[in-house]
């Protein structure tokens, strides 16, 4: 049954078959890459074909990505026609995409409902109310008027706006000035989605949107600042998207943005030293704790690591065991090795 299967994904990939997309990673064992489907390379020979069900796969089996499909870009990218809703919502909050509007577009419901749900956790109405609602919030906090901001954000009543604001933030509009908010966005990498957070003083999460302790961050950061996560866009994020867009593209090796960490003394001491291994290189525990005076605090230094949530701008993953073996990171063990080896190739070509 097995080699029945791979026979079919043989003659998908002579075919070039786009069905198969995110079915499957064809390896080649000569080469040492690995490729989509519809890779347009030149097909190799049945013998030196295997297959792997996702680039993680083919990653941790030592082949590398092929530069002729980047079967690593793109990967779980917000399609083109949501991108366009979105960019259209974050230009004018008070927009209301209804199911007759998607249809107008040629766009059907149950697709972006499926896809939102997927991705965001839950349906595009809701995103769309949680966006305004936001963009409601930080008006009403830069002195605005309730009744102004409710209409201007599409709400045809004071007691809808108030209903769907106390459901976000606990509060009425009139009492939210004195509280707290963080906003969450998406973002696509090379290596899969994230999500990130963000404060007016900077960055305050950053992390793969697979991570199994994501919910349990995303719910201490919130208890930490007294606040409400909402969907929405932060001055900072531009900055991010775009820095990160340049490490991936290896034409950065530093992070220039604020970053709020949210944590003790010493685990924030950690932290800032892990911003000081520089970029291509690693550490370890060890010598961690070292630098920060604290040699016999290795095993603590290890758990204020796993507490970071802010992936690659506080560079955990530079971090390796004594004997220089990959240890724990919260992303996988497969993102670390492909981060390191990035860093490297890159680090050589400057």
């Amino acid at each position: 049954m097995e080699l029945n299967l791979e026979e079919t994904y043989y003659k998908a990939i002579l075919a070039k078959d786009s069905a198969y997309e995110g079915t499957f990673i064809t390896a080649v064992k000569t080469t040492g890459i690995f490729c989509r489907p519809t890779c347009r390379a030149r097909k190799p020979k049945r013998e030196n074909v295997t297959f792997f069900k996702n680039t993680k796969e083919a990653i941790l089996s030592g082949y590398r990505p092929c530069k002729v499909c980047n079967p690593l870009e793109q990967l779980d990218e917000t399609p083109e026609f949501i991108k366009t809703l979105l960019n259209e919502l974050a230009a004018d909050p008070s927009i209301k995409f209804k199911d007759w509007d998607l249809l107008q577009r040629g766009i059907q419901p149950s697709q972006i409902r499926r896809w939102f749900l997927k991705n965001h956790g839950m349906t595009f109405q809701a995103y769309q109310r949680a966006f305004r609602i936001n963009s409601a919030f930080k008006k009403i906090q830069q002195g605005e008027s309730v009744t102004s901001v409710a209409f201007d954000s599409g709400f045809e009543s004071l007691s809808g706006f108030g209903d769907s604001f106390k459901a976000i933030f606990g509060t009425s509009p009139k009492k939210s000035r004195h509280s707290a908010i963080i906003d969450l966005t998406r973002l696509e990498t090379p290596l899969g989605t994230m999500f990130a957070c963000a404060t007016e003083q900077g960055i305050c999460l950053l992390e793969f949107s697979d991570r199994k302790m994501l919910e349990t961050e995303l719910k201490a950061i919130a208890k930490y600042l007294n606040a409400t996560i909402v969907q929405g866009e932060n001055r900072h994020f531009d900055t991010l998207r775009s820095q990160l867009t340049e490490y991936f593209e290896g034409k950065r090796t530093e992070f220039l943005l604020p970053i709020h960490g949210l944590g003790t003394d010493f685990q924030q001491a950690v932290w800032a030293a892990l911003q000081e291994i520089p970029y291509g290189e690693t550490s370890t525990y060890l010598r961690q704790a070292r630098t920060l005076k604290r040699p016999e605090a290795v095993r603590a230094v290890g758990n204020a690591n796993g507490m970071n949530r802010i992936s690659i701008l506080v560079p955990c993953h530079r971090v390796v065991g004594t004997d220089g073996s990959l240890t724990g990171y919260g992303g996988g063990l497969w993102r670390k090795k492909w981060l390191l080896e990035h860093e490297q190739k890159h680090l050589t070509t400057k």
